[in-house]
């Protein structure tokens, strides 16, 4: 990912992303996004952009294995998320979903993770402290609630399932208050381009339709050209 399109993906929504991926693949059917409801700790932000850095927690129970070795994979996962490229993005599936309790994103660890130089964090479970989470690492969720439970990582860097969308370590992610997309690696050369067109055609209808005296012959006008535009 170049620059250019680093600098575009973080200024569209994720919606917008979703549809240029099917501009850039010429079909819909595009289906590596997530399903449901989310919620955003800055629902203002802009886009989070980056390569996912993976890993899954439990929180409904204590953990069985021996102490030492819950704390190493604590750490295995922190310079898992230090060593990140960037741009990152950490996700985090809670494995306790649909019935998630403990909250593993409130004022600390988004501090540490914004402090590694990630993007933010995209997560099927908990987040807390919503008036401390800092500026610049926004939390795209699946709840809020008090209690970090019994919050451990179970895996790190092993495939995770998000409000029903699969991401890989290393898979290329755009979220925001919306939910998020996985981008395909074989639409991230023409992505931008995709983008572009899809943000002209777009103003096609929605410039006419912003005018006064917009009625139906209008409409047909314009949806035509835009029709036209697409193909």
């Amino acid at each position: 990912m170049n620059d250019s399109l680093l600098t575009l993906l973080k200024q569209v929504d994720t919606p917008t992303v979703c549809n240029a991926i099917e501009v850039a693949q010429g079909q819909r059917g595009f289906n590596q996004f997530t399903r449901g409801t989310m919620l955003a700790s800055h629902p203002e932000a802009g886009a989070m952009v980056g390569y996912a850095r993976t890993a899954k927690i439990a929180a409904l129970a204590p953990p069985e294995e021996p102490a030492d070795e819950i704390r190493a994979r604590r750490m295995a996962y922190y310079r898992h998320m230090a060593d990140a490229p960037s741009p990152s993005v950490v996700v985090v599936e809670d494995v306790d979903f649909p019935n998630c309790i403990g909250a593993y994103w409130g004022e600390i660890n988004t501090m540490v993770h914004k402090g590694f130089g990630m993007s933010g964090a995209l997560t099927n479970g908990v987040m807390r402290d919503l008036g401390d989470v800092p500026d610049g690492f926004p939390v795209v969720a699946g709840s809020v609630g008090p209690s970090h439970g019994f919050v451990h990582v179970t895996e790190v860097a092993t495939p995770v399932t998000i409000f029903g969308m699969q991401v890989a370590d290393g898979d290329l992610i755009h979220a925001d208050r919306h939910g998020a997309v996985v981008i395909p690696a074989d639409v991230i050369d023409s992505l931008e381009a995709a983008i572009h067109k899809l943000l002209e055609t777009e103003k096609l209808v929605l410039e006419p339709a912003r005018q006064e005296g917009f009625d139906f012959a209008a409409f047909e006008a314009a949806w035509a050209a835009f029709e036209k535009a697409r193909t």
